[in-house]
């Protein structure tokens, strides 16, 4: 390869990289404004979160054209290879991950002008800041190649999952108290539900820069707290 063709295709590298920064900034901005839009049922929020969600659509389209292009001309390999086909995952989880959060500010068109108590968006709030945090940290690692950060995010997807059955079981009580609740409350389970796979897509990411930084799968199993789908006689309950 000559030197101008390899400066070219690092060139391109560090182009890949730039756009996976883009999508996931806008990508971790859209969440959070989802909730606000859902907390203070702003609609015009809402609908702005919706919108935006196309850039995120067709930053994701940009980025497998780039992928498919790179492989074709360049024959990348070994850790080039990786980068390359690592990128085309964690574009494929963020554009997910943007669908959720989509999801999220949908729900406020059902709820605009419904009346809840304060304190019910208090769980949901947590989730939402947790799972802030774990996608800022998680592309923060990718653009670091820090496969350390990615470890932590991945082993403190658990924390998402108990915040998510402590939020399931504080809803249900809220709609078994007051049948007037149970509208808002079934939006907000939803809710809770994307938040808790917006976790999921996260971690996905973390594997994925694992592979990339040492070509190796994690080896142990992932970390789960999701007992809300748990059959009521499951034997684990059992002491």
């Amino acid at each position: 390869m000559s030197q101008h063709v390899a400066k070219a295709y690092r060139e391109e590298l560090l182009l890949l990289d730039h756009k996976i920064a883009q999508m996931g900034g806008l990508t971790e901005h859209n969440l959070g404004r989802a909730f606000d839009a859902l907390s203070n049922q702003d609609l015009q929020l809402a609908e702005h979160v919706i919108l935006s969600d196309k850039e995120i659509d067709r930053l994701q389209v940009d980025i497998e054209s780039q992928v498919i292009q790179m492989i074709a001309l360049r024959g990348p390999l070994a850790e080039d290879l990786r980068h390359i086909l690592g990128a085309l995952k964690i574009t494929g989880n963020l554009e997910r991950i943007g669908d959720l959060a989509k999801n999220i500010a949908k729900r406020s068109r059902a709820t605009a002008t419904e009346q809840y108590p304060k304190p019910l968006m208090g769980g949901l709030r947590n989730m939402v800041d947790l799972a802030l945090s774990q996608l800022k940290d998680v592309l923060d690692a990718y653009a670091d190649r820090n496969a350390d950060l990615a470890l932590s995010v991945w082993a403190r997807d658990e924390q998402i999952d108990a915040m998510y059955n402590s939020v399931f079981r504080e809803l249900l009580t809220y709609m078994m108290e007051d049948p007037r609740n149970i509208s808002f409350c079934t939006h907000l389970l939803f809710g809770a539900k994307n938040i808790e796979r917006i976790g999921d897509h996260t971690t996905n990411i973390a594997e994925t820069i694992h592979f990339l930084v040492h070509g190796t799968e994690i080896s142990t199993d992932r970390p789960k707290n999701d007992d809300t789908t748990k059959p009521a006689n499951d034997p684990r309950d059992q002491g």
